[in-house]
């Protein structure tokens, strides 16, 4: 079987949950080919792995959705406007209407249209303007014009690109992914899995909602573009999967037939973290809190120092290790540093990119403040090495703490997003109890051990590669 592997701004270019994932997901088929179809913002980003990419992936094909337009020269363009049925489409889409992506897929895979001269022509502008007339006259028209211009160039661009064929097309995301796996079906016969780590159209409205360089009904325009997406691989998909329970019926919430949603946990080595170094010299006397994270503004990493200089007033032998690449927002992590400098703390250590196995026995706790998470493997890692976890209450986070269906008790502490105070107190109370702190350590090992296991996630991806091999008749080895 051949899968294509579909996925939007992480693996191999970046580290992380998703990106880690996708690598072992591809290391437990080794002989299955494997094709990556990567979406990445430019081609300045182009090649740059920093994964080595195991030798069962044959191909990579990257889109870029910050390009330009290389078939804006072809000739005939200028004079050609779109068929009556194209129109149509295309109308359907910017009106936010039952979208015929079948002739979308058609027109701009199989014809050299060129999107410069398609969204600067006059049949955008009528549809545009049309769309603008019913529903957001109140705005300026030029303003409105060039912001769906820029809306739909890159989705254009996805139309436009050239997939590799496959059997299976797995996308690890909905949004741009989704829609090219769901054209990767239509197109070659292939079949679509959905495998959500968060989820995408909520996670998208989020960032939108606090962005400032989209401002007041723009917001909703690009909050309607990522649902439409969402909801064409929620329709074409064949099998759509989320990490936890309240994530699957999220997805059914967002219009997801129920009969096509799996539960399919996480999963992390064990075995890789057993035997693990413990303290060293350097830790006598020091209560360490490991941060193992993307210093990226949706980790929130700023809270986290902060709540860290007011526990370490209350608990002097604090110690925070922020564990993790700190160039994925060079801005951003230069103002953590400068927070940091700011408040004057000595015992904070940005140590960069690790290997966990050589930090993670010297922590007491492990702590995240995201605003925003799936199924954090780094929690999972935590209970794995015995070490209990301080998070916020974001994705899966308090199943994972608390338990689903478990009553092993609860693996660490609970807390509210950018609650100062609350952070605060949970690290002084892990450092003040140790006989919890220690109960809570075991509580996650045992929690990781009964259902989080990578060999579990192997075995439920095992059955639906196996399903699907046989859907298309087609021999999967393993």
């Amino acid at each position: 079987m051949r899968v294509c592997i579909v996925v939007e701004g992480c693996y191999p270019y970046v580290a992380g949950g998703v990106s880690s994932w996708i690598h072992g997901l591809i290391q437990s088929f080794p002989k299955v080919e494997f094709v990556l179809q990567t979406i990445i913002s430019s081609r300045d980003q182009s090649g740059k792995f920093i994964y080595q990419l195991p030798e069962n992936v044959t191909e990579v094909h990257e889109l870029y959705l910050q390009d330009v337009d290389w078939d804006q020269n072809r000739k005939g363009w200028r004079r050609r406007r779109l068929e009556k049925q194209e129109y149509a489409a295309l109308r359907s889409l910017v009106m936010n209407q039952r979208v015929d992506w079948e002739t979308l897929f058609e027109m701009f895979q199989k014809k050299a249209i060129s999107l410069d001269k398609l969204l600067m022509g006059e049949d955008f502008l009528q549809i545009v303007r049309e769309y603008y007339d019913l529903n957001y006259s109140q705005l300026v028209f030029s303003d409105f014009l060039w912001t769906m211009r820029s809306v739909y160039l890159p989705l254009l661009f996805t139309l436009k690109m050239k997939l590799p064929r496959a059997d299976l097309y797995h996308c690890v995301a909905t949004g741009y992914a989704g829609v090219l796996g769901s054209m990767g079906k239509s197109l070659y016969g292939g079949r679509l899995l959905i495998s959500e780590h968060g989820i995408y159209t909520r996670e998208r409205e989020e960032e939108l909602l606090r962005a400032e360089w989209v401002k007041g009904a723009y917001k909703n325009i690009w909050i309607d573009q990522f649902r439409k997406m969402s909801s064409l691989a929620y329709e074409r998909g064949d099998l759509v999967t989320g990490l936890y329970e309240h994530a699957r019926e999220l997805q059914i919430e967002l219009g997801c037939p129920a009969e096509k949603t799996m539960v399919t946990p996480n999963g992390v080595s064990v075995d890789h973290l057993q035997d693990i170094p413990g303290k060293t010299e350097e830790d006598e006397g020091k209560f360490n809190i490991g941060a193992i994270l993307r210093v990226t503004p949706i980790k929130d990493v700023k809270t986290m120092i902060q709540a860290f200089s007011f526990a370490k007033e209350r608990e002097p032998r604090l110690k925070l290790w922020i564990m993790g690449p700190c160039d994925e927002d060079e801005e951003y992590a230069k103002e953590c540093y400068e927070q940091v400098e700011a408040l004057e703390l000595t015992d904070v250590v940005f140590t960069g990119r690790i290997n966990i196995r050589d930090y993670l026995g010297r922590m007491d706790v492990t702590i995240l403040t995201s605003i925003s998470e799936g199924q954090p493997l780094t929690i999972l890692e935590s209970y794995a090495a015995h070490v209990p976890v301080i998070a916020t209450d974001v994705g899966n986070c308090s199943g994972l703490i608390y338990g689903e269906s478990d009553d092993f008790g609860a693996g660490g502490i609970l807390t509210h997003i950018m609650n100062v105070e609350e952070i605060a107190q949970a690290m002084v109370d892990m450092a003040r109890n140790e006989s919890m702190r220690l109960q809570m350590g075991e509580s996650g090992y045992k929690r990781v051990m009964s259902g989080y296991r990578i060999e579990h996630m192997r075995a439920a991806y095992r059955r639906i590669y196996q399903d699907f091999a046989d859907s298309c008749g087609v021999a999967l080895e393993t």
